[in-house]
């Protein structure tokens, strides 16, 4: 589901083939994401060219006061998905508001994977996972 300025760039999307370690491993999973940082410079580059000249400076309102109602909201972030559930009673603030990042959706797989590894191994498969332990207390 592209959004916002994606469909103007070019890039691949990295995916996990095993050609370092097996697919799915924790070195597979790293050199994906080192992969991820070769294309995510190919869009920078991108955006900077086509970056206009001049000033730059968005409007944003100080305050906002939302309709009555829900609406969930999901967007790309540096660990992945981040999501967000808000529920509006139409004051400035949000009757409730939940985020789902990353890190927390990542957290649960870790009892799966780490069946049968050493406890020295759970470090690096964390690790390769991209978890960020204050995004999953969100």
């Amino acid at each position: 589901m592209p959004y916002g300025a994606y469909p103007d760039f070019e890039f691949e999307i990295p995916v996990g083939t095993g050609r370092v370690g097996t697919v799915g491993d924790s070195w597979d999973r790293f050199y994906v994401r080192v992969l991820e940082i070769i294309e995510s410079s190919k869009i920078i580059r991108q955006a900077l060219a086509k970056l206009p000249e001049g000033d730059i400076q968005a409007k944003v309102p100080r305050k906002v006061k939302p309709e009555a109602g829900e609406v969930v909201g999901r967007v790309e972030s540096a660990r992945g998905e981040m999501l967000y559930y808000v529920v509006s009673d139409g004051t400035e603030k949000a009757y409730r508001l939940r985020v789902r990042t990353g890190s927390f959706m990542a957290m649960g797989i870790i009892e799966e994977l780490s069946r049968g590894i050493m406890v020295a191994d759970l470090i690096a498969l964390i690790a390769s996972l991209d978890v960020v332990a204050p995004e999953i207390d969100r």
